[in-house]
């Protein structure tokens, strides 16, 4: 195996892991809710973000948090999400930017979950974007 290294690896990275979120049990059916049928533009915008992050191609720009500010998710949705992406990178890669990007990811899912924890005992809130 090899580590990430170009945009061909990173739609790999991608379309892996969100085909395992689309059948998964416990995330499939949120995830598939909200997209419905945008999977095309969803995985477009998730290999540019990773492309971004992990390749510094800066072919990103947005706000990440926003869309998920109000999702009906908390700590086991997150702790089922690093799992399956680390699984993920573990299959198809080894390597500094494999261990980057399971580590992006858990920063990521500990931020998101912090921010929706308030907005959920906030329900005023309005988050920034």
């Amino acid at each position: 195996m090899n580590d990430i290294q170009h945009i061909d690896d990173i739609k790999a990275l991608v379309d892996g892991f969100y085909g395992k979120i689309r059948t998964d049990e416990l995330l499939g059916p949120i995830f598939n809710h909200i997209i419905q049928d945008r999977w095309p533009e969803h995985l477009e915008k998730m290999v540019r973000f990773w492309q971004t992050v992990l390749l510094e191609e800066h072919t990103y720009f947005g706000a990440p948090f926003v869309p998920h500010a109000k999702l009906p998710v908390g700590k086991p949705h997150f702790e089922h999400w690093v799992q399956l992406f680390d699984a993920t990178v573990d299959e198809l890669f080894t390597g500094e930017k494999a261990e980057r990007a399971k580590w992006q990811g858990r920063r990521m899912a500990e931020m998101f979950l912090i921010k929706i924890e308030y907005y959920q005992q906030n329900s005023s809130a309005t988050p920034l974007v």
